[in-house]
C-alpha cells in the first residue's frame, strides 16, 4: 500500500513514529492506573503525567477526562448535561445526531453555517440548553463561527459544547477561551485510534456517572493510548502549508469545472469537498481508487452506505448535486505531486463525463 496516495486523513491519518513509541512503552506499564501497589502507582503517575500533556498541548487550563474518542466525549456531554434541552445544527457528525434523541435541530445557511437568529429563538423558547456545534464540519471543512455562537449561548445561561475532532491543537482561541466542554480525538492528529478526551471547564456543568476518570467516565483506563495521544498532539501541523497543497488542488479543480463546497467561508485547511457535476461520487470513488488514490465522500462514519449527504441536504442541496461531492483531506505527510496525481486524475474524469453528456 506505500505507493498509493492517501487524501482522507479527516478519516484518520498515519500514527507518527514517536506516538507509536510511547504506545509501546505503555504496553509495558501493564499495571492497572486504579490500583493501590507500586506498579499501580507508577501507572497513575503516567496516565496523570500525559493527561497534563495533553491539555497542555490543545491550551486547555482545566479538567480533561480521557475517553474512546471524540464520539464517545460527545456522548458522555450529551447524555450527562446537566442542561434539560439539548439544541444542535443539521450538519453535525452523524453519531450526535443519531443519538441525541429529543434534541431540537437548528438550521444552517447555504455554506452550513449555523442560522444565529435560529439559534437565539430556540434559546429563548424554554429552559436551559446544552447547545452542540462542531469547530469545522468533518464532510466540508466550514467552520463555524465559535466566538459569535458563544456569546449567544452564554448571555442565555446555556453551555456551549464543540466538536474539535477536527480541530488540530492550538488552530482555535476561540475554543479554547469560549467553550464549556470540547470533544477532541487522537488518532485525527497522528495519535493512536481508541483514545480521545473531554475537556471540561467545570464538572458542574455534568452529571457524574462513577467509576474512573473522576466518576465522568467507566472503566479502566488506557494508558498506552494516553501516553501515544500525548506525544501526538506535541508534534506540530504546518497549517499554512496544508492551506497552499488545497488552494493548489482547488485552483486545478476550478480550472476544470468543478466547484468547491464553501469556499467563501472561513474553513479548515486541512480538509476540502468538491463536486464534479454528472458524475456520482461512488463513481468518482471507485475511479481514484483503481488509480490507487484515496479519498471519501464525507464523513467515514457514513460514507461507507454512500447515503445521500444529511450536511449538504441541510444546506438546501438536492439531487443529483448532492451526490456528486467528494472529500479531499490533507496531512503531514501530503505533498504537491500527490495533489497534482489527484487532480490530473480528475480533470480526465471530468472531461470524459462532459463528451458522454455531449
Amino acid at each position: 500500500m506505500a505507493d498509493r496516495i492517501y487524501l482522507d486523513h479527516a478519516a484518520t491519518t498515519p500514527m507518527l513514529p514517536q506516538a507509536l513509541a510511547a504506545v509501546e512503552a505503555g504496553m509495558r506499564h501493564w499495571a492497572n492506573p486504579s490500583s493501590p501497589h507500586a506498579e499501580g502507582r507508577a501507572a497513575r503517575a503516567a496516565l496523570e503525567k500525559a493527561r497534563s500533556d495533553v491539555a497542555a498541548a490543545y491550551g486547555w487550563a482545566h479538567e480533561l477526562v480521557f475517553t474512546s474518542g471524540a464520539s464517545e466525549s460527545l456522548q458522555i456531554a450529551l447524555g450527562r448535561s446537566m442542561a434539560p434541552r439539548r439544541l444542535i445544527s443539521a450538519v453535525e457528525h452523524d453519531s450526535v445526531l443519531r443519538h441525541s434523541e429529543g434534541a431540537q435541530v437548528l438550521p444552517v445557511d447555504g455554506d452550513g453555517v449555523l442560522d444565529l437568529d435560529a439559534l437565539r429563538g430556540a434559546l429563548a423558547a424554554g429552559p436551559r440548553a446544552l447547545v452542540g456545534v462542531q469547530w469545522a464540519n468533518s464532510e466540508t471543512g466550514v467552520r463555524q463561527p465559535i466566538a459569535e455562537i458563544a456569546a449567544i449561548v452564554h448571555a442565555a445561561g446555556a453551555i456551549l459544547l464543540v466538536d474539535a475532532a477536527q480541530m488540530p491543537a492550538r488552530a482555535d482561541d476561540a475554543v479554547l477561551r469560549h467553550a464549556d466542554l470540547v470533544a477532541v480525538s487522537a488518532h485525527k492528529r497522528g495519535g493512536p485510534p481508541g483514545i480521545g478526551a473531554l475537556l471540561v471547564r467545570d464538572f458542574g456543568v455534568l452529571l457524574p456517572m462513577g467509576g474512573q476518570e473522576k466518576g465522568y467516565r467507566a472503566g479502566t483506563e488506557n494508558l498506552p493510548g494516553a501516553l501515544g495521544y500525548s506525544i501526538a498532539v506535541q508534534m506540530p501541523e504546518d497549517l499554512a502549508r496544508m492551506a497552499a497543497l488545497r488552494a493548489r488542488l482547488e485552483a486545478a479543480i476550478v480550472a476544470a469545472g468543478g466547484d468547491p463546497v464553501g469556499a467563501n467561508r472561513p474553513r479548515s485547511p486541512l480538509i476540502g469537498a468538491y463536486r464534479m457535476p454528472g458524475v456520482s461520487s461512488a463513481a468518482q470513488l471507485i475511479r481514484f481508487d483503481l488509480a490507487g488514490i484515496s479519498v471519501s465522500a464525507g464523513s467515514a462514519c457514513s460514507s461507507g452506505s454512500m447515503r445521500p449527504s444529511h450536511v449538504l441536504a441541510a444546506m438546501g442541496w438536492e439531487e443529483p448535486a448532492l451526490r456528486e461531492v467528494v472529500r479531499v483531506s490533507f496531512g503531514r505527510n501530503t505533498t504537491e505531486a500527490e495533489v497534482d496525481a489527484f487532480t490530473t486524475l480528475w480533470r480526465q474524469i471530468a472531461i470524459e463525463a462532459r463528451t458522454r453528456a455531449a
